[in-house]
């Protein structure tokens, strides 16, 4: 064989090799994607058997409890805007606290 020869062969078994690890890669994709649909369609069936639960409702917290307990209240009403960053850090500041 001459050396044009030998790279023919190279050449076509780097094609084969190619195209095995193509194949490869898409049974492994394929095999991923049906192990994905088969988990969607047991989890669908899981939530469509169980019954319908109700969003929960926000309680109010007592302030009172955490008063006497030492936690932190907040001098701002639930639905007060919020307060731009430089009146807080002139709060922080005048607070004793230093940024």
């Amino acid at each position: 064989m001459t050396n044009d020869d030998n790279s023919r062969t190279a050449a076509r078994a780097g094609a084969q090799e190619t195209a095995n690890a193509l194949a490869e890669r898409e049974a492994a994709a394929k095999a991923a994607r049906d192990n994905m649909a088969r988990l969607r369609a047991l989890r669908l069936a899981r939530e469509a058997a169980e019954p319908q639960r109700t969003a929960p409702t926000k309680t109010k917290r007592s302030t009172a409890g955490a008063k006497t307990a030492g936690a932190r209240t907040s001098s701002r009403k639930v639905d007060d805007k919020p307060r731009p960053l430089s009146e807080w850090l002139a709060e922080q500041q005048s607070g004793g606290r230093r940024t």
